[in-house]
């Protein structure tokens, strides 16, 4: 299973969340909830948010919580 951003197109706060998986060696997979009504309803006023096996982290979140969520997840990264 993969990790998922849920982002849209010139969300700045996305871009940050998409940078700090990069940081960590993540390359997810990125959903722009502009195209699908439901994902939009759910979180439109949350994203950027990143999920992993219905696990989800709300922004905001720093480096050290993303380590941590990802530790928390069982999901191999690059410290």
């Amino acid at each position: 299973m993969k990790v998922t951003l849920y982002s849209t197109e010139g969300c700045h706060l996305c871009e940050q969340a998409y940078a700090l998986l990069s940081q960590v060696g993540i390359e997810p997979q990125v959903i722009d909830i502009a195209f699908d009504d439901a994902l939009f309803a759910r979180y439109g006023v949350t994203i950027p948010v990143v999920q992993y096996n219905n696990q989800e982290l709300n922004w905001p979140f720093d480096l050290q919580q993303l380590q941590q969520w990802l530790d928390n997840n069982g999901i191999t990264y690059h410290s």
